[in-house]
């Protein structure tokens, strides 16, 4: 669909094989990348997304860091925090990492990126909720002004895609 010329998508497959400018990590504070979208993320691009990560942090939640994006067909990968290393997280943590992640595309001048779903798996956030937070905050995003022209939510849970749609169409 599109809102306000940027167009957003929904993908069910492995968010390492988009072809976009950037792909969002749902990183821990101190940007270790093991399990999960980060494990997938290292896995399919190589241990200098992390190496690259660590140096740069530690960080807080609510701030966003760039690496390059090793192997993957991304130009950088935008590590944003959901969680320290005590792996929980809550709605303010989530909305905290999508608007901190929005925030370093815009700073980079990207075009387009992709998110998991922010703090539903190791954080164990619900998943329905983590949709509704992070599309209100894209959309809350999008109404101040951004140079994305394309934003794609992605999971390897049909489930969790279906979360996306809908609250896409329910807030936009």
């Amino acid at each position: 669909m599109q809102y306000k010329g940027v167009e957003i998508e929904t993908f069910l497959g492995d968010i390492t094989k988009l072809e976009v400018d950037a792909i969002v990590n749902a990183a821990n504070t101190r940007l270790y990348m093991g399990g999960g979208v980060a494990g997938a993320i290292k896995r399919a691009g190589g241990k200098e997304i992390e190496e690259e990560a660590v140096k740069k942090g530690p960080i807080k939640i609510g701030e966003a860091v760039e690496t390059t994006a090793g192997k993957l067909k991304a130009k950088y990968v935008i590590h944003s925090p959901t969680m320290e290393l005590d792996f929980k997280t809550d709605e303010n943590k989530i909305r905290l990492a999508m608007k901190a992640a929005l925030k370093k595309a815009d700073e980079l001048g990207i075009e387009s990126i992709a998110f998991p779903a922010l703090g539903t798996g190791v954080g164990g956030f619900p998943k329905d909720k983590a949709a509704k937070v992070m599309v209100e905050e894209l959309k809350k995003h999008i109404d101040e002004g951004t140079k994305l022209k394309k934003v794609i939510l992605a999971d390897i849970s049909e489930e969790q895609v279906e979360f996306f749609k809908k609250a896409i169409n329910e807030l936009m």
